[in-house]
């Protein structure tokens, strides 16, 4: 399992939850579980969002990696500019 912190508006999304568990060995099994568990959250992971695991940002990298003891935020989509 990973704990998982749920940044800023995002927890409207998640019942107010800020922190969460997911079974989750990547990116795209930790937001495939988020889905399942918070249909609310899934139109919001559609359209896009970023995730800090251990301090890097990744935002399509579906197979990056993420160990049980990873540091794992969830964000709104970070866009540079």
């Amino acid at each position: 399992m990973v704990q998982v912190t749920i940044w800023g508006s995002l927890s409207d999304f998640t019942e107010g939850a800020r922190e969460v568990e997911v079974d989750a060995a990547n990116l795209r099994e930790l937001l495939d579980g988020l889905a399942q568990r918070y249909p609310g959250l899934k139109p919001q992971l559609e359209r896009g969002v970023s995730v800090s695991i251990d301090g890097r940002i990744y935002n399509d990298s579906w197979f990056q990696p993420i160990q049980p003891d990873s540091e794992v935020v969830l964000l709104a989509r970070l866009k540079g500019g």
